[in-house]
């Protein structure tokens, strides 16, 4: 059978607002605080955590929240249209109008530490160019050559110091604290960290000599390598607790940030600050070898980096507009195409859900209901789809249910006609007992047990048993008690032993059924020469003797047959003398209930056979019949009733 779905209701703001998590709380916070940093406080920091745990928590947050808001619009076909036409029109514009905010900001950052870096590198190149033209000059004009370059680098890089080392060594000016490099330290040039500040550099080693030359890399010098950009920085990377990056400056250069070299003022309110970084191969001194990856961060401005570009980079400004105009035109044409794909889809399972309703209605007026509507989403369609479904499937169960019917009830006919096949068809004729037996089923088919037998002419057996549970099950048990006890019986030979014809059964039972199948059993043989009357109970209910107006009752020989194996089953005798009236009955005539779930008992049947005693055997079975089912005050019975009376004439 095909699985249906069940749509949920539509949710109401109140259940949609209470069913916001913590996740989507945090990310509201980070973005609140967000927008508020960039219109009105625009600090660094903040701004950047802020921004990071935006980015971080929106994924989900996102997601989740749009999941209920999706669900609380799109659930009426009427909101599902406008959400539709909103998807083709409205979003491709707001993402490419967000992507393009995004991308100008970490774009127009990096250009500007870009900037900064170039130019860095040129002054890298220079001072490697000069350390490597000293090498060249021979060694009695070395001298010259270093002062030379000591007074022209001086004016571009303050404090600047050169060493060369052959067979003198000259350094430049003669107070330079440079000392030689260690000789494990390898030809670089670059930027070195030497005790603690940073120094960009140039060591180049031949075997005429080696020359090191040197100058301090400070905020300041860093800041005029682009002027007007803003301060410049470097320092060592730290991770903090928001995932960002946090540069740890030396004291001075921060004073001398704030101080000398300021951001940039904004030309407008649009201005944005903006910040860029990039990690940069830092030699340190003190460990030969050792390379370590610091970070150059600039804080400038928006307009500042474009002012810079575009009056000092025509050509190159020309085509990174160019690739930009394309990269945002492509961009432009994927989210319409993704919106355009996301639009017709929705409106396709408005149709679709309305023509396969129309087909299913046909094929429900030509009699096919075993047709189901494919189902797709959870809203409104699939409910009205859903509930097609359930028609069909109803009206097809119903159908089955009542052929189903119609075979168990032909069936359980057949059962009950064979069954009745099974009890006794006659009475066996005696002289000084006579039996009358009666049963009526709780359903169709019974589970209690009755049987009589003529053994030899003087000796008259009769039996009563009560199956576990009652129906078809019940009934199966009870043909195999039959079947097993009559091929007992007929095997034996010579006086009979009841106890042991009960034993074999228990046994045989035991083998050839389920584990928790058992009966119990009475079986009783008379005596006509001497009217005694040899018996086994077997866990059935004890029989009651009625004797000149008194009752008794006959004793328990054992447990129930077919439970245990090992199970020992005694046997017991009296003597019925005449007028004695003695009745064998199952649970379902002492059990039932009324509707207070008292049970009728023992006890009230007791008084109602010796009140009746002087009926007819048939009278007193009316009588208990009467009496037990206006106990009930029930129709139908709640359990298989059966009743033997014995009578000593």
């Amino acid at each position: 059978m095909t699985p249906l779905i069940t749509p949920p209701r539509k949710l109401t703001v109140s259940e949609a607002i209470s069913r916001i998590g913590w996740w989507e709380r945090i990310f509201a916070g980070f973005f609140s605080l967000l927008v508020l940093n960039i219109l009105f406080w625009r600090a660094d920091l903040p701004l950047a955590i802020c921004l990071i745990g935006s980015i971080i928590t929106a994924p989900v947050a996102i997601w989740r929240m749009g999941r209920l808001l999706l669900r609380s619009l799109i659930w009426r076909l009427r909101n599902r249209l406008i959400v539709a036409y909103v998807f083709i029109a409205l979003v491709p514009i707001v993402l490419l109008l967000t992507l393009a905010a995004v991308t100008t900001y970490f774009v127009t950052g990096q250009m500007a530490i870009y900037l900064v870096n170039s130019e860095l590198e040129r002054q890298v190149g220079t001072l490697r160019g000069a350390a490597e033209s000293v090498l060249r000059v021979p060694q009695d004009r070395r001298l010259a050559a270093i002062e030379r370059l000591g007074a022209y680098f001086e004016e571009r890089f303050p404090n600047f110091e050169i060493r060369s080392d052959q067979a003198e060594t000259y350094v430049y000016p003669a107070d330079a604290s440079l000392t030689k490099p260690p000789a494990s330290l390898s030809d670089n040039a670059g930027i070195l960290l030497k005790g603690g500040e940073y120094y960009v550099w140039a060591h180049i080693r031949n075997q005429e000599g080696e020359v090191t030359a040197m100058a301090p890399l400070t905020t300041a010098y860093l800041s005029s390598l682009i002027p007007s950009l803003g301060p410049v920085s470097l320092g060592t990377r730290e991770e903090t607790q928001s995932g960002g990056i946090r540069i740890r400056k030396r004291k001075k250069d921060v004073a001398a940030t704030v101080a000398d070299v300021p951001v940039p003022a904004p030309l407008n309110r649009y201005d944005i600050r903006l910040t860029g970084f990039r990690t940069l191969p830092v030699a340190v001194w003190d460990e030969p070898g050792k390379v370590r990856d610091d970070v150059l961060l600039i804080q400038t401005r928006f307009l500042a980096v474009l002012k810079i570009i575009f009056s000092s980079r025509q050509d190159w400004d020309q085509n990174f507009i160019l690739l930009l105009l394309i990269s945002l035109g492509s961009l432009f044409l994927v989210f319409e195409m993704i919106a355009i794909i996301i639009g017709v889809t929705l409106t396709r399972t408005i149709t679709t859900t309305v023509h396969d309703i129309y087909e299913g209605t046909n094929r429900v007026m030509e009699g096919n209901f075993s047709h189901r509507i494919p189902l797709e989403g959870r809203d409104q369609l699939a409910q009205l789809g859903d509930s097609f479904n359930r028609m069909t499937e109803n009206l097809e169960q119903l159908l089955q249910v009542a052929k189903e019917n119609e075979r168990l009830n032909a069936e359980l006919e057949i059962a009950s006609e064979v069954q009745r096949q099974l009890y006794p068809k006659s009475v066996p004729q005696s002289e000084k007992l006579a039996l009358t037996a009666h049963y009526q089923p709780a359903r169709m088919v019974s589970g209690d047990y009755f049987d009589f037998h003529r053994l030899t002419p003087c000796e008259l057996c009769f039996s009563m048993g009560d199956v576990a549970g009652k129906g078809i099950s019940a009934a199966l048990l009870m043909a195999t008690v039959q079947a097993s006890f009559r091929s007992k019986i007929h095997s034996l030979t010579g006086e009979m032993c009841v106890s042991d014809v009960v034993d074999g059964l228990n046994k045989q039972l035991y083998a050839n059924t389920a584990p928790e199948k058992f009966s119990t059993f009475f079986l009783g043989i008379f005596d006509e020469k001497t009217s005694s009357l040899r018996y086994t109970n077997a866990g059935h209910l004890p029989p009651i003797l009625i004797r000149r107006g008194d009752a008794s009752l006959l004793s328990v020989d054992g447990m129930v047959v077919g439970a245990f194996p090992f199970a020992k089953y005694g046997e017991s005798c009296i003597e019925l003398e005449p007028g004695d009236l003695l009745l064998l009955y199952t649970d379902g005539i002492s059990e039932p209930q009324n509707e207070y779930g008292e049970m009728y008992g023992e006890d009230r049947l007791i008084d109602l056979v010796k009140r009746n005693a002087h009926l007819s055997d048939q009278g007193i079975i009316n009588a208990v019949m009467a009496a037990v089912q206006q106990w009930t005050g029930e129709g139908e019975l709640q359990d298989d009733m059966t009743m033997l009376l014995a009578r000593h004439n």
